[in-house]
C-alpha cells in the first residue's frame, strides 16, 4: 500500500514512531489558549522524538496552529518531514458584530467560511503556505466537505490533482469525521490518502465497515486521527468528558470506563490502547495526536511505544461495537 510518508523514513533513532504524527489542532489554541512558548516546545519534543508527520489546518485557530508550525519547522531539514495541510475553507476578516462560533480560544481576527471550489482550493493553499513558511506542502487534503461533497469534487478535487501531477503537492486526500462521504471519495476522486477522525477507534468501529476495507483494495492510506474521540478515551473520569466534540452520553462513558477497566487488568492504560489500536488494520498507515505542551508530546510517545500484551487486544477484540 503507498504510503505518503514513506519516502521520507528517516534515521534509526526514528523507527518507533514513523508511524505517528503530530496532530497540530491544539496549537491553535484548541478549547484553551497556549503560549508561543508552549507551542514550539510540542514541536521541538515532537522532532527531538522523530515524529516528521505533521498535520494541520487553516481552521486550527484560524490560522494560528499553521503559523506556529511553520515557525517551529522553520530551519529544520525539509527533505526529513511531511507537512500536511488542508483547503475548503478560507480565512476571512472578522465582522466586529459577527458572533464568534468557534472551539479555538485567543484566534486572529479572522474566521473560515467553506469554499470548495477550484479557486478556492488554490487561494487557500497559497495562504497556507505563506503561513507554513514552506514552498509546498507533501500532502494536501480536502477538509470536511460534509454539506459540500458535490461541490469538493467538481471543483477542489480536480484543483487537487492538477496540483499533484504538477508537482506542486505531494499527495493528496480527504479529512473527515465520517467514513460515509470519504467511501465516495475514495472511489471518484483519485486520493492517494484519506484522513478519518474518530471513526476507527475503541469507541467507533464505523470507519472498517466499508471504508478501510475499499481502501486496502484501492491502495489508499488511511491516517488515523481522534483516536481519543475528543477526550473521552483519554480520561473517562474527567468532568465534564466530551466525546467527538460534544458532552459524552452516560452510556458511552460507561463503555469508554468498561473499556479502561479492561485494559487496567492487563496492566495497560486506555490511552496506550487507543493510541495503539487503528494500526492493527492494514489499511491505516500512521496515527496522528494532538500536544498542546513537551510533557503531553512526551507521554504520547512513551504511550505509543508501549508493548501491549496479545491477549489484550484479543479480549478487546471480543469487546469492540459491532456494525
Amino acid at each position: 500500500m503507498p504510503d505518503p510518508l514513506e519516502r521520507r523514513h528517516l534515521g534509526s533513532t526514528a523507527v518507533e514512531v514513523t508511524r505517528l504524527g503530530l496532530g497540530c489542532a491544539p496549537l491553535g489554541n484548541l478549547y484553551d489558549a497556549i503560549s508561543d512558548a508552549d507551542a514550539a516546545s510540542a514541536v521541538d519534543a515532537a522532532w527531538g522524538h522523530g515524529l516528521r508527520f505533521f498535520d494541520t489546518a487553516p481552521l486550527y485557530g484560524h490560522g494560528l496552529s499553521e503559523l506556529r508550525l511553520g515557525a517551529g519547522l522553520a530551519g529544520r531539514d525539509r527533505s526529513g518531514m511531511t507537512v500536511a495541510t488542508k483547503v475548503g475553507r478560507l480565512l476571512v476578516p472578522d465582522d466586529p458584530s459577527r458572533p464568534a462560533d468557534t472551539i479555538f480560544a485567543d484566534v486572529p481576527p479572522v474566521h473560515p467560511e467553506f469554499d470548495f471550489s477550484a479557486d478556492g482550493a488554490l487561494r487557500s493553499l497559497e495562504a497556507s503556505l505563506e503561513r507554513l513558511q514552506l514552498d509546498r506542502v507533501d500532502v494536501l487534503h480536502v477538509h470536511d466537505p460534509d454539506d459540500h461533497l458535490d461541490e469538493a469534487l467538481a471543483g477542489a478535487f480536480p484543483a487537487l490533482r492538477r496540483l499533484r501531477d504538477e508537482g506542486v503537492v505531494g499527495a493528496i486526500g480527504a479529512g473527515m469525521n465520517q467514513s460515509e462521504a470519504l467511501v465516495r471519495i475514495v472511489r471518484e476522486a483519485d486520493v492517494d490518502c484519506v484522513l478519518l477522525a474518530g471513526r476507527y477507534t475503541l469507541l467507533d468501529h464505523s470507519g472498517a465497515d466499508e471504508l478501510l476495507p475499499l481502501c486496502a483494495d484501492r491502495n489508499v492510506s488511511v491516517i488515523a486521527a481522534g483516536v481519543f474521540n475528543s477526550g473521552l478515551l483519554a480520561d473517562p473520569d474527567a468532568p465534564n468528558a466530551t466525546y467527538d466534540y460534544a458532552a459524552a452520553p452516560p452510556a458511552v462513558v460507561q463503555r469508554a470506563r468498561e473499556l479502561a477497566r479492561i485494559c487496567a487488568d492487563h496492566d495497560t492504560p486506555l490511552r496506550a490502547a487507543a493510541l495503539q489500536f487503528p494500526l492493527r488494520h492494514p489499511a491505516v498507515t500512521c496515527v496522528i495526536v494532538g500536544a498542546r505542551t513537551k510533557s503531553e508530546l512526551d507521554d504520547n510517545v512513551a504511550l505509543f511505544r508501549r508493548e501491549i500484551p496479545e491477549d489484550l487486544w484479543s479480549v478487546l477484540g471480543e469487546e469492540l461495537p459491532e456494525h
